[in-house]
Formats: structure tokens, C-alpha cells, sequence
């Protein structure tokens, strides 16, 4: 564990402010582990009664408020109880009719507590509609009674930041006139990621317990993977220790840490699901879309979307516009080509592009792509929600079909790129049967309704992206999307080219 002191250090002073604040994270950033801890240490340092409960009961009952209180106000009894001495507990709650019956009871408690209440609701994004507007319009009303009717300080604590919680409850954030549906909050804490030394201080305990170290590189390999984000920097280190069994003296390294990424990324444990599961929501899409293809959308996105999508943890939380870390970068294409191809059967298995030396064939694949975007390319891309991004899709879920359990497709997007350049690895053994890596790098562009052709301008992208990777040669893949563009059969060819640098190209027009 990070000490909770360390991840949130300003929020025994919010307390002492008697503030009202909100602390917003992505999941599985470790909100309510800290904020639990901070809340036992408050109680702990005899000054306060400080309890952290949960709004999840109150998820069901949207538009039935005295429900929803009764369900919260007992499971806050509950926590109370389990987190708090006997003579610090609140009494049985009052009868108060719907409204009302919330901020009667935080009242009724805090007036025979012998010491301020501290409140944190956690999962506060749990609720919405006339539910959380009640909830935020008694927690607004019974503050100006603090500290010896109402309690000191209250944390709301969720996904969001307060200003997009208007918009849940149904309303509209403009007409707020400041960044709080209740105007009491003092200020917005965001939890962050772990910095390298935590990681290293994290690893390092179980160095500690079990004499097993994690070498320099592989706590660097962690961070770089997951930009320290808490849920990925435990997943990875679990997988290796627990579901690979690398046992103690061995040393945990680089490697180690690499191949656990990927296994997590094929498994796509719960929490990678979870966020998954928000990549059809339309606000999400409008921002994930333009990422894909590296064309800016024709409307500029609202930046209340693009703060939504970082709240969610799928964005990094600072310009430009990119995946949170590399492990989401990979999870996010992989997790919208899975079912590109589920019904397709003209998808050979791997094996079948490996030469006799063991290198991929890749003048066969690209061949074999051709055939295949003839025949199914028109349907495939009619199926694809993300529409504008469903050529690039489609390939990367032939390339991901075809290198799956042998070799690598690294992807480089983002918005205002113009493109998607990929990198296919595939580990072969050489003549002395030595390890060796195969390597061939791919870049993709589609030309839209009122485009010029971009062939140039795309080899000479193609030459920049060839420099940086060291190679002699390449792909192109242009996909024409206008609707004036030739039928599908009559479009897709494959032929050589040359780039401004002189290397030898193989162009594919689809």
C-alpha cells in the first residue's frame, strides 16, 4: 500500500477548514481504499467522527428519493458501526418525510456526537435524476449548520468531477454560473496515478516480504506501461507472482512485466472490461473515433465530453488528446476489432503465412488482405459503429488474427496525425538459429468526399515514420471512402512504388 496520507495529502486540512470537497478518479485508482484510511486516521487522531459509506444502495431508486435515503442512511448505520467507538455512532434516525429525511438524520447525529462528524459519500456517481438533486440540495442546506448540526466536512467521492453530476441529475451545467451544482464546495481533489518512486516503494514491500526483487528496468517497464495507473501496477505484478509463478529468488524483470501486459490484454480481467463497455456510448466515441483514425472531427468535441472521457481514465488527463497509458492505447483497438471478424471464415490461422525459415510472409498476407477486403470490406465497414474508423478496423483485426500468439502489432494514433501507423514484429530463428525479429511497418489513410488523392503527402510520411524505425521498405494503404469512388472490386489493387527517399514501397488502394 501507498500510505493514504501521501496519495491525498490535502484533505486533513480540507477537514480542518471544515471543507466540503469532492475527490474524482477513474475506477480502480484506489479512491475509497485511501479515503477509508484517511477517514480511520481522522477518527484515530481524537478530534473527530469520521466514517466512509457508500451511495451504491441508493443506485436502484432514481426517482423514489425517500427510498433511496433510507437505503443510504442504512448502510451508513452499518459502516458507522464497523468503523467507529459506540458513543460516536449516530442514534436511530428520525422520521422525516422525503426531502428531508437525509439531512434530519446527518443533523439528529451530528447534534449527539461528541465530536464533529467527517462524512464520505463515497460512489456518489451512483445516483442521478431527482435523487442526487435531493442529496446535493441537502447536503447544500444543512451546511450552514456545521459544525454542531450538520457535519464538519463532507467528501463526495465518485468518477466525476462535480460539474458533470449537474448533468446527471438533468440539468445543465452552462447555467451553474461555477463548477458545482452545490455551492459550498471548497475544492475538487483528483487522485492521481502512482509516480515511478511509488511504484518502486509498492514493488519494494514485496521485495521486503519475500527477499524477491523487481530489477531497475522492470519497475521503469511498469511505469512506462501503465503510466502508474494503481489497478494495472497491481494487476501486473499479481500476474507475474500469482497466475505465471514466478517464484521467489528469481528476480522479477523487464520481460517478465511485458509478458504479464499481454496476458492481461488478451483476458481483459473485470476492470478492463469495465472500461470497454463505455466505448459504444456516443460522448466517448465522438473523442475515441478521431483518435483512431488521426483525422480531426469536422466539430470541434465539447469539452465537457473530452473532461468525461478522462474522468472515465481512458484519456491522459493532460493535452493532446491520447490513451490514458499504452496498456488502454491496445486495449481499446483490440476491444473494437474483436468482432470484426467473428463471422468471417476466409481468415487463415496464423501458421499458414510462415515461410520454411520461419519469417511471415507478408507479400502472401497483404495479397490475401486484398481478396478478402474485396469481398467483405463493404459489408464489414457498413457494420462498424465507429464508422469513419472501420478500414482501419478491419485491418488490424486481420493483422491481430494472423500474428496472434506469435508476434506484435504496435499501433501509433492520434488525433491530427492524418494517419495510423502500424508495426507488425514477428520472432523468427535465423540461419544460425539465433533469435531473430522480423519487422514491417504499415501506414494507413483514407481519403474522404472533397480529398485530393494522398499519395504524396502520405510517402512522405511514410519515409519520416521508415527513419524512425530504421527500415529499408514499407506499406501503404490508402482506402478511398467517397461515395463517387469506384466499386470495391474495381479499386483494390496492390502495386510498387517508390518514396521521395528513394525506398521501394508496395501501395495497396482499397
Amino acid at each position: 500500500m501507498i500510505p493514504a496520507a501521501a496519495r491525498l495529502p490535502d484533505v486533513p486540512g480540507l477537514v480542518a477548514q471544515h471543507g466540503y470537497f469532492v475527490v474524482h478518479a477513474p475506477r480502480q485508482t484506489g479512491k475509497t481504499t485511501t479515503l477509508r484510511t484517511l477517514a480511520q486516521e481522522l477518527t484515530e487522531s481524537g478530534r473527530y467522527a469520521a466514517v466512509l459509506t457508500s451511495c451504491e444502495p441508493g443506485r436502484p431508486w432514481s426517482d423514489d428519493v425517500n427510498a433511496a435515503e433510507r437505503a443510504i442512511l442504512g448502510t451508513l448505520q452499518e459502516r458507522a458501526a464497523e468503523a467507529l467507538p459506540a458513543d460516536l455512532c449516530p442514534p436511530a434516525w428520525p422520521e422525516a418525510p422525503a426531502g428531508v429525511l437525509l439531512s434530519s438524520a446527518l443533523a439528529a447525529w451530528s447534534r449527539a456526537c461528541p465530536r464533529p462528524v467527517v462524512l464520505v459519500l463515497d460512489e456518489i456517481d451512483a445516483l442521478e435524476g431527482r435523487t442526487l438533486i435531493s442529496v446535493l440540495s441537502q447536503l447544500r442546506s444543512g451546511a450552514t449548520g456545521r459544525p454542531e448540526n450538520f457535519p464538519i466536512s463532507v467528501a463526495l467521492c465518485g468518477l466525476r468531477d462535480l460539474r458533470d453530476y449537474k448533468t446527471a441529475a438533468g440539468g445543465n451545467p452552462d447555467r451553474l454560473g461555477g463548477p458545482s451544482p452545490f455551492n459550498i464546495i471548497v475544492e475538487s481533489l483528483r487522485l492521481g496515478n502512482f509516480t515511478l518512486d511509488e511504484i518502486g516503494e509498492l514493488y519494494g514491500q514485496h521485495t521486503a516480504d519475500t527477499g524477491q526483487p523487481f530489477t531497475d528496468r522492470a519497475v521503469e517497464r511498469a511505469f512506462e506501461l501503465t503510466d502508474g495507473q494503481p489497478w494495472l501496477v497491481n494487476a501486473l505484478a499479481k500476474e507475474i507472482i500469482v497466475k505465471m509463478a514466478v517464484r521467489a529468488p528469481v528476480p522479477i524483470t523487464a520481460g517478465h512485466v511485458e509478458k504479464a501486459t499481454e496476458r492481461l490484454i488478451q483476458t481483459r480481467a473485470t476492470h478492463l472490461d469495465s472500461l470497454v463497455d463505455k466505448l459504444n456510448n456516443p460522448r466517448v466515441r465522438a473523442i475515441i473515433e478521431p483518435l483512431i483514425t488521426g483525422i480531426p472531427p469536422t466539430q470541434r468535441p465539447k469539452n465537457d465530453d473530452i473532461q468525461y472521457v478522462r474522468d472515465l481514465g481512458l484519456l491522459a488527463q493532460d493535452p493532446p488528446v491520447r490513451p490514458a497509458n499504452p496498456i488502454y492505447n491496445e486495449v481499446i483497438v483490440r476491444a473494437l476489432t474483436d468482432s470484426v471478424l467473428e463471422y468471417a471464415t476466409d481468415v487463415p490461422q496464423p501458421r499458414a503465412y510462415v515461410l520454411p525459415d520461419g519469417r511471415m510472409d507478408f507479400t502472401r498476407l497483404l495479397t490475401e488482405f486484398a481478396a478478402f477486403w474485396t469481398a467483405n470490406g463493404d459489408i464489414l465497414v457498413s457494420q462498424q459503429i465507429y464508422h469513419e474508423a472501420a478500414p482501419h478496423l478491419v485491418l488490424q483485426a486481420y493483422l491481430q488474427r494472423v500474428v496472434n500468439g506469435g508476434g506484435t502489432v504496435l499501433r501509433e494514433y492520434g488525433v491530427g496525425r492524418g494517419r495510423l501507423d502500424l508495426l507488425v514484429t514477428w520472432p523468427y530463428r535465423g540461419p544460425e538459429g539465433a533469435g531473430a525479429v522480423q519487422r514491417q511497418a504499415l501506414e494507413l489513410k483514407v481519403r474522404a468526399e472533397g480529398d485530393a488523392d494522398p499519395l504524396g503527402s502520405a510517402l512522405v510520411q511514410l519515409d519520416g515514420y521508415l527513419d524512425r524505425l530504421g527500415l529499408d521498405t514499407g506499406v501503404l494503404l490508402l482506402f478511398d471512402r467517397r461515395p463517387t469512388a469506384p466499386p470495391i472490386h474495381e479499386r483494390t489493387t496492390i502495386t510498387a512504388t517508390t518514396s521521395p527517399a528513394g525506398r521501394p514501397v508496395t501501395l495497396f488502394r482499397g
